[in-house]
């Protein structure tokens, strides 16, 4: 059931306290004002609180640590926010111990306390997927190990912050995914998406920064670069790892001033936005070989979020899999044997979520029961994992030497994937991960040497 108003308790002695809470706190927050703190409700589920650590005359009994306390016992999701005017070290450590996940010192500031509840109530609605009543159609991170709840908890701690930000994780783990929860929760505005390996080099400023009429053969009007169409919004560039250097530089050049030249203009456009950048590699690993400019990537990883595989959240598999499975209905009703959960579970999942998807797809599919069983599953990922042989005789052909070296190898790479295509039924993501290529780049390849599906 959605979720449409999330309780906020604050606890403080104080009535001034309250009533800066009440002047701050609107909908779809229900307030519960409590100055006695013996008298907070038992039968309520708060979402969050503010509990003030001094509630009686006794400055030497900070009674604030029981209350948090009880209430970190009654619900472990409770976001809880310790306040007090005493910043004793031992104290506010002790709040920490006790389950609250921030302390702020009195007197509060207005922005502090209003950011603090701005994203306080992004996690809670990401949690519940009800971003300003939008929830149904929002893309959603599905599961609750350790892992996703630290991603979601990351992802609230965005809201509102202007600065890059870096998703780091393998190929199919999740990170468009976040990319979208990063910009839904936040006010509506512009949302740009862009493949950087898509945008061909000749093109490059053009594409992110426009150009005017006639600025080269072609131009034939002004075009709006990708940086000005996402202006007061986000732009998300995906596998930022295939971007060369001489783009990086034009890049990271933007991200120090702010401005953007359209090719062909004589002035510059200043351009707010926010740049969510994905990466498939470890960038660090990249500078370390000299293929990632290291000025870029401390501009880029001031806010950084590192999705784990899915072989390392196991426990996210049986909330996947079922996910995938309701996504089917009505036109495939089936559910999984207790066996068949456990295969999936144990298998190593290379490419991570998205091949899940895949098996889930395929096994709604080919199941001949209602109900999957181990032997269906165990019947797919055999085929998966069975090792691929691609030997000189299955690639040989009537290559003509007359034709060049450049002929030959184009030749030579077509039948290769055409190869691979064929024994992994298909399926991009295990064949660019066989052939040691980005999904994209697969894609261009597929394109430029003219592979049908046949």
């Amino acid at each position: 059931m959605e979720i449409t108003e999330f309780n906020l308790l604050v606890v403080d002695d104080d009535p001034l306290i309250h009533q800066i809470f009440k002047t701050l706190v609107s909908k779809p927050w229900r307030l519960y004002s409590i100055q006695d703190y013996t008298r907070i409700p038992t039968d309520v589920i708060f979402h969050a609180a503010f509990v003030d650590m001094n509630l009686t005359a006794d400055l030497s009994d900070p009674i604030g640590v029981t209350v948090i306390k009880t209430l970190a016992s009654r619900d472990l999701q409770t976001e809880i926010v310790a306040m007090s005017g005493l910043l004793d070290r031992k104290t506010m450590e002790a709040c920490l111990i006790a389950g609250a996940q921030k302390f702020l010192a009195k007197p509060l500031s207005k922005e502090e306390l209003q950011s603090t509840l701005e994203k306080i109530l992004a996690h809670c609605q990401i949690r519940n997927f009800d971003f300003h009543g939008r929830g149904k159609h929002l893309t959603r991170w599905v599961g609750q190990s350790e892992s996703s709840q630290r991603i979601l908890k990351q992802i609230s701690q965005m809201k509102g912050e202007r600065r890059s930000i870096l998703i780091e994780g393998e190929t199919g783990s999740g990170k468009e995914v976040i990319a979208s929860l990063l910009h839904s929760q936040e006010n509506e505005r512009p949302f740009v998406a862009v493949n950087s390996s898509s945008i061909p080099e000749t093109l490059f400023e053009s594409e992110m920064f426009g150009h005017v009429k006639g600025a080269f053969t072609g131009a034939d009007s002004h075009k709006l670069g990708l940086t000005e169409a996402a202006h007061g919004g986000d732009l998300f560039l995906d596998e930022i790892e295939a971007m060369p250097l001489s783009f990086q530089a034009k890049l990271l050049r933007f991200l120090e001033s702010g401005e953007i030249r359209r090719v062909g203009a004589k002035e510059s456009i200043r351009v707010q936005v926010r740049i969510i950048v994905a990466s498939n590699r470890p960038l660090q690993d990249m500078i370390k070989k000299g293929e990632f400019r290291e000025d870029l990537y401390y501009r880029l990883s001031s806010q950084k979020i590192a999705i784990p595989p899915l072989r390392e959240r196991r426990e996210d598999i049986p909330a996947l899999a079922n996910h995938f499975l309701e996504t089917e209905r009505p036109y495939r009703n089936k559910s999984f044997e207790t066996e068949a959960m456990n295969a999936l579970k144990q298998y190593g999942w290379p490419g991570n979520v998205r091949e899940l998807k895949r098996i889930i797809e395929q096994l709604c599919l080919t199941s001949p029961l209602p109900i999957i069983r181990e032997s269906d599953v165990a019947s797919l990922l055999e085929i998966k994992a069975r090792p691929v042989s691609l030997t000189p005789n299955s690639l040989t052909d009537s290559y003509n030497l007359e034709d060049g070296l450049e002929s030959v190898l184009k030749v030579f790479e077509k039948k290769m994937i055409e190869t691979a295509l064929k024994q992994f039924h298909t399926d991009i993501d295990e064949t660019a991960r066989f052939l040691k290529v980005s999904r994209s780049n697969l894609y261009k390849k597929i394109k430029d040497l003219k592979i049908t599906e046949s």
